[in-house]
């Protein structure tokens, strides 16, 4: 691979209007932001159950911190790049003014295919095809049956990134084909695990999840030969990385791990006194001038203010790190050998970070609230999906069976009669839903509420 020939303009779906005031990386970030499923994540859990009376980060103000850090990451990394020489003079444009555009798009775009619940609704909806494999659905045949072996490694193995590219790519019903028309680079920026799901390997870094789906997957192989991508296998299909995604994965990296602890504060999981030490601790490691960050805190008298202004230097210091681990080590990223995240690689060289994400694991993702949303989204997703698989994929749907099939909106409705397809209509239309929404629909489908016209 090489760094003048990993980037192109060149769009999803077929489009020939263009611009002059806005690039067409420009165009990629606005599109996303400007998206009804981007405004959907505002009502998508993040850590900690929606609403509440502290306001805390959900899917949507997470999105925007990662892109606003991934626009620090991607300047500071073309100018590295630049600065290596190792860019040819038709494309310094492109790493000088761009490059910060397309890794900003991809982090607004890398959440927008999470399902409600957070990640436990990702294990939700795998729980549900694992639990019910042999569940009759109609004569003698099975759930499984219905699938190859990769279209239910797929289900079984649900995936929020590769279903971020499918939200982004698909040419959903009645509207624009090649889904959100954008740039290759943008979407192979977003792109954390470039395989199927047949190919996942926890030990390598392109292959511990997965970042398509069987419908998706050619689409990647077009995306991934035009950027000349090196590929690692046909059958089953794997690539190496793109460089890009490395900066989209430390934006986001960097947000959770330091903002999850600042919503812990706010909500007396953790203290004040254990915050700022962990703080501390982490700017002083990372040589920045704690004499003067010290005295900035002594002029601040409110304590969640003062959490905000270490959370701030915080988020400054592994953006500067993490931009010099992808400036040193670019030549590995560029030909696959780098086999670690920047932020994961920082937390071998500081222990700092491994505290701090040992206590995250102890204290905010396994506290009570966040374990009983957990649970409480593997019931209400579970039971949704108990009623619209089945009818989906019944040949002859009963008179239940039809009624469920008319609340799926005409959008997702499945072009073809391919069980797969019509499997993945019911997935769109769920794993769009917000929290809420779902809940709502939940409630009303079994008989917990009665829906009111108004």
């Amino acid at each position: 691979m090489d760094w003048n020939t990993i980037i192109s303009a060149k769009r999803t779906g077929d489009e020939s209007d263009e611009e002059p005031s806005r690039t067409g990386y420009q165009r990629d970030y606005d599109r996303l932001i400007f998206s009804s499923a981007f405004r959907r994540l505002q009502d998508k859990t993040q850590i900690f159950p929606l609403p509440g009376t502290v306001f805390l980060h959900n899917r949507l103000t997470h999105s925007l911190e990662v892109a606003s850090v991934g626009r620090s990451l991607g300047k500071l990394a073309g100018e590295k790049l630049l600065g290596q020489g190792k860019v040819k003079e038709e494309n310094k444009d492109f790493y000088k003014s761009e490059l910060q555009n397309v890794i900003a798009a991809a982090c607004l775009g890398h959440d927008i295919g999470n399902p409600p619940f957070g990640h436990s609704g990702e294990k939700a909806i795998s729980f549900y095809f694992e639990e019910n494999a042999e569940h009759i659905i109609e004569g003698n045949k099975s759930l499984k049956s219905y699938f190859s072996y990769n279209q239910w490694k797929d289900l079984v193995n649900f995936e929020g990134n590769a279903n971020s590219f499918r939200v982004l790519t698909q040419d959903f019903n009645g509207k624009s084909s090649g889904g959100y028309r954008l740039t290759y680079s943008t979407l192979a920026s977003l792109i954390k695990y470039p395989c199927v799901s047949e190919a996942t390997d926890r030990n390598l870094i392109n292959r511990k999840k997965f970042g398509f789906f069987q419908s998706e997957t050619d689409l990647a192989r077009d995306i991934y030969e035009a950027l000349h991508i090196d590929k690692v296998s046909n059958e089953p299909v794997i690539y190496q990385r793109h460089p890009f995604v490395y900066l989209t994965e430390a934006a986001d990296d960097i947000c959770y791990r330091i903002v999850d602890v600042e919503d812990a504060h706010r909500l007396h999981i953790l203290s004040h006194d254990f915050v700022v030490e962990k703080f501390l601790k982490l700017l002083s490691d990372f040589d920045i001038d704690i004499n003067n960050v010290q005295k900035t805190l002594a002029t601040l008298d409110d304590e969640n203010e003062k959490i905000a202004y270490l959370r701030a230097k915080s988020i400054y210091a592994l953006t500067i790190a993490s931009s010099a681990v992808f400036s040193e080590y670019s030549d590995s990223l560029l030909d696959g050998s780098f086999n670690y995240g920047l932020v994961d690689f920082l937390q071998k060289q500081y222990p700092v970070l491994k505290e701090i994400a040992d206590f995250s694991v102890d204290k905010i993702y396994n506290h009570d609230t966040v374990l009983q949303l957990e649970i409480a989204g593997y019931r209400v997703m579970s039971d949704l999906l108990s009623l619209f698989i089945p009818a989906v994929l019944k040949e002859k749907p009963g008179h239940r069976d039809k009624k469920i099939l008319r609340l799926i909106p005409e959008q997702f409705s499945s072009k073809t009669s391919e069980p797969y397809n019509k499997v993945f209509s019911v997935l769109d239309f769920l794993s769009g839903m917000t929290d809420p929404y779902i809940i709502q629909l939940y409630r009303r489908l079994f008989g917990i509420e009665i829906p009111l016209h108004h």
